[in-house]
Formats: structure tokens, sequence, C-alpha cells
């Protein structure tokens, strides 16, 4: 197989030529009754011809809007194939979608039909199904009821079983073009209601050859594992965890949930990860209370990990550090390293900005660290950090092969290139708001330094601009509350206001510690009106406040009811802060913290 991604026409053509090439050779994973278990590239091949058979037989058609609602797993590769082997078009939705959020996509991408996998996601679908009149025809993964009324409904296994494969004649069938619509992705929204993003097959295409030139100039590329667990309904992991992959002929591993990432990351060992900077906030956090806990050996090895790693970043290791970055390679690194599989190139992270420190501290501990930059209406990778323009925890790299990117006269960052959305789905005032010229606006707000390298200042819709005129980036400030060990989520506001004002979620674990000192039980209302528990999170306030301007400082603070999750919509499923929602909640809670 070539070392470097051939222009191929469409998604479906690449998959079927990756398919003949590698046979038998494993390709998708997932874990049965306690042991990972492989379909190989001929068997996948296979199913996704049968599917795509199937799926015209009941009456779907080019162009056809197709939702797929499922967790990751295999089924989730055949079924996306298979939708655009048929000539269909894939409408991915979260697994978290509520039926309000169903009936919106179902209306307004037109959707005939829609795969879902299991009873349980199921019973949030239908009801949005029988209120529309989309999305009549319906396929189960998994065994479930058929649902009553005029719903067409079909077995996955039946629909594949009554359709023998023709693999030969479903790759001579994909005549696709790079400018046909491939899908429809909803963007999670961080403010309004989801838009449909209309991303072409070379929109997909182009991010995966600019992503593979990275593996490839900058680590080398060989047999790849990937370990897929951000959900595959979003842009980034349906690219970078799936279509990407495929173009490097690697093997995907879908991890069992978040909680068991940390086992599947060991027995899996990856060479390449896809990751949010909101899990590796959690894991800096964990690393480092159980490296403190064991103390000794190990906290001094950690302090000199750091220490070396910060001097490192800077440049201005001494001759005098030399023996304790030995010490820290030999003995430190390797350990660290297992934890990860032993054998990861890179973790690159997206969807969310990136705290320097957090970046930083894994780099330390000898894992590279790519921060990439994207968005869904550009498939979605626009530039991504890499070891040959060097690494820079404060930039998000330079542009990937192929892409333009330059500043517009108000800091905005613009985009032009095959990556660009044709635009949004049924929303022209949207999609002109954005395309201009062939450039796309990104919203947000950034620099280009001498080594073409892009740095994010912040979301242009989001600076907060206070009574006074000046801009405060919030995500500056809320990531650096965010690495104080007693706060576990943040959000500031002060829009047009005399100064910055926070919500605060505390940490529960550095809680949990907080009232075992003092002997009593975590009553939170009660901790809530605790002057001694609040003094200590000021005290948390304070410490950053130090390293903030006169304008960025925090003055007083609420805390929230609770943590902000996806399921109470105050997260979107890449974990950003919907912060519409967040002030829509506490928006007269905040204001009062101005009065008086």
């Amino acid at each position: 197989m070539s070392r470097t991604l051939e222009h191929f026409p469409n998604l479906v053509t690449m998959f079927f030529t990756r398919a003949r090439e590698k046979g038998d050779a494993p390709f998708l994973w997932a874990k049965k009754g306690g042991k990972w278990t492989s379909t190989s590239w001929a068997e996948a091949a296979r199913q996704v011809a049968s599917l795509a058979a199937g799926l015209n037989a009941i009456g779907l058609n080019r162009g056809d809007r197709v939702m797929l609602v499922s967790e990751n797993r295999p089924e989730w590769c055949i079924a996306d194939l298979a939708i655009m082997a048929a000539g269909c078009i894939t409408v991915p939705t979260y697994t978290t979608n509520t039926e309000r959020d169903h009936l919106h996509i179902l209306e307004n991408s037109g959707a005939c039909g829609i795969i879902v996998s299991t009873a349980k996601l199921a019973k949030v679908l239908l009801p949005a199904v029988l209120r529309s009149n989309q999305g009549q025809t319906v396929i189960g993964m998994e065994e479930m009821r058929a649902p009553a009324g005029s719903i067409d409904f079909h077995l996955w296994h039946d629909l594949i079983a009554k359709h023998p494969a023709d693999v030969a004649k479903a790759e001579a069938a994909a005549d696709f073009q790079r400018g046909d619509l491939a899908c429809i992705i909803y963007t999670s929204g961080t403010g309004g209601a989801p838009r449909g993003v209309m991303q072409h097959h070379g929109a997909i295409l182009h991010n995966a050859k600019g992503c593979a030139t990275v593996i490839s100039e900058d680590f080398g590329w060989g047999d790849e594992v990937f370990l897929s667990f951000l959900p595959l309904s979003h842009a980034y992991e349906h690219t970078g965890g799936q279509h990407f992959p495929i173009g490097l002929g690697g093997q995907i591993y879908y991890a069992e949930s978040l909680d068991k990432l940390a086992a599947n990351i060991e027995e899996v060992r990856p060479t390449i990860m896809f990751v949010v900077p909101r899990l590796f906030e959690v894991l800096r956090t964990r690393i480092g209370k159980a490296i403190e806990k064991q103390g000794g050996m190990s906290s001094y090895l950690l302090s000199k990990a750091l220490d070396i790693g910060a001097k490192e970043s800077e440049g201005r290791m001494r001759l005098l550090d030399r023996p304790a970055q030995l010490l820290v390679r030999t003995l430190f690194k390797p350990k660290i390293a297992k934890k990860f599989g032993g054998r990861m190139k890179a973790m690159v992270s997206g969807g969310a900005p990136l705290t320097p420190e957090v970046g930083l501290f894994f780099q330390s501990l000898g894992v590279t660290f790519l921060q990439g930059y994207g968005q869904t209406e550009a498939a979605p990778v626009i530039s991504c950090n890499r070891p040959s323009a060097g690494i820079r925890m404060d930039s998000v790299g330079p542009a990937l092969i192929d892409t333009e990117v330059r500043i517009a006269e108000d800091g905005e960052i613009l985009v032009r290139g095959e990556l660009v959305m044709h635009g949004y789905w049924r929303n022209e005032a949207e999609t002109a708001r954005v395309l201009k010229d062939g450039w796309l606006h990104t919203g947000d707000i950034g620099e280009i330094d001498d080594r073409g390298r892009i740095r994010i200042t912040d979301r242009k819709k989001d600076l907060i601009i206070n009574d006074k005129g000046d801009n405060i980036a919030p995500q500056k400030v809320e990531g650096m509350l965010t690495l104080q060990p007693e706060i576990g989520q943040a959000m500031i506001a002060g829009d047009r206001r005399p100064y910055m004002v926070a919500l605060i979620v505390p940490d529960p674990d550095w809680t949990q510690e907080w009232c075992a000192k003092g002997g009593g039980t975590c009553d939170f209302q009660r901790l809530a009106e605790n002057p001694e528990y609040r003094a200590a999170l000021m005290a948390a306030v304070e410490r950053v406040n130090k390293d903030l301007s006169v304008t960025e400082r925090v003055r007083r603070f609420i805390l929230a009811d609770g943590p902000f999750t996806i399921e109470n919509e105050q997260l979107t499923p890449s974990m950003k802060t919907r912060r519409h929602v967040l002030k829509q909640v506490y928006g007269e809670r905040l204001d009062a913290l101005y009065k008086g």
C-alpha cells in the first residue's frame, strides 16, 4: 500500500480499495464477553455491500438522507459506509439527543430512513418519528420489537441475510465525485439550534490526506491502531477516528466506556488517539494525585519531569540539567508510556481549546501531545501541531496541506480549500454569513507566527466586552481556574459590566477531602453556605487572579447547583460549555453579584 493517500474520488471507493488490499486482516474490534473480537476488512466489505443493497431494496434511493443513531461500535462504521454506498447521505445524531433534538433533525434533514442500534435508544427516537412525517423506514441493529403504527421496520441481520454480498457490484456503483454530498453533520451547538453542515466526500478526503501527511512525515506510517471513544456522530471522531484510519489501512478498536478507557488503552496499545482537552484535564489531576500519594522517588521524578519539560519547551536547558533529564528519561517516562500502551505515536487534541499547562504536563511526561484546530464546517481539521514545525503549546500548529488560512482585519481566522463545507443544509442565510468569496469565516480570533503556526486567542462571539470597552477572553480565564485542584468547572461572565464574576463547580474529590479533614459529611447544600468552604474556593480564585490583568480578574463567584453535563445540556457532546444554557439557568444569580 502506498505511503501517501491516493486521490480517491469518494469515501466508498477508498474503503473498498483498502478492503481489497487488506483482505482477511483485522479491521474493526469490539469487546464481547470480556474478549476483543475483530471483523476483517473483507467481512466488513461484504456487510457494507449487502446492507447497501438492502437499503436500496426497501426503497431508499440516491440522495435520500438516512439518520444513524448509535453508540460507537463496528456496525456504526459499516452503516455509514453502506448508506453512502447505497447513494444515500448519512445524518449522524448523538445518542444523548432528546426527543425534541431528534424531531428537529428529522424535520430539518428530511430523513427518509433511520438506523438505530438498541431498544433503549429507539425508545427516545421513535416518539419523534411518530410525531414527524419523516424517517418512516427504521432499521434496528439489535433485536427489538417492531414499533406500532405506520413505520416500516427491519432488523439489521435480516436485511443483510436477504441480500447476499456482491462487493464488486457495490464498488462499481460508487461513482460519486469528490464534490458530492457525503453526510450532514449537525453541530452540537454552543448556542442556538443545531445547524446541518453539508460535508462532501472531498472535504473528508482532504482531511484524511492532511492528517496522513503529518503522521507520515513526522512519525513514520506503519500498522496504525486507533482507539475510538469520542462520539462518532461528532465530525472530529467521524473523520479522525473512522475515515482517517480507513485511509491508512489501520485497525479501529471501540472503547468500552469512558470509565474503562484507561484500561482499554493499556490493552489495545493504540498508536494514535483523538482526544478532547477535558479528558486530559481530568487525567492530569488523577495522575498528579496518584503520584503524590506514592510520595518519595515518584513525587521527586514528577517534579523533575515537569521542571525539565518547562525548560525544554522554553529552550533554556543547561548542562547542569542533563543528569536530571537522563534520570527522568530512564526511570520515569517508560512507566508513563506503559500506562498509554507503550507505542503511542501521538495523541491529537481537538474539539475545544487546550490550556497550555495541561499540554506541557503531558509533554513533560513523554506523551507526544499534538493540539489541533478545526470546525465541523471544515470537515473538521484545519491545522495541527507537528514536531517538524516546532511544537508550541499555545498554538494549534500550521495549516494542513492544501489549506489556506489568513487573518482578517478584525483578527478573525479565515479558511479556504476543499475541506470547507458547501453550506448549511436548508439555511441559505447562515451559509451566506459564514461563506464569503470561498472563505470560511470561522468566528475564531487568532494570529499566525513566522513559522505558519496558528494561535487562537478566542472565539469572536464569546469575547466579553466590559463596561469600559476592554476585551476579555473567557476561555483563558476559565482554563486557568480549572487548573486549580479546588475547581472542577467554571464559566466567567461580565459583558458590559465593571468586573468579572464566575460560576464555579467545585472539584468533587477535593470537596470530599475538605469535608474529611473537618470530620463532617459532604452535604452540598450546607457547604454552599459554609464560609470556610467558600473562603477556600476564593483562595483558589485569588491564586489565579495574581496571574491575570486587572480587567480579567474574578471578583465574586456563585456555586453551580451541580456539574455541567451533556445530560443537563450544559455541555455539548464534545464537552464544550454551552454558555447560553448556563446563562439561562444562572443569569439572575450572576447578575445579583453586581448588587450591593
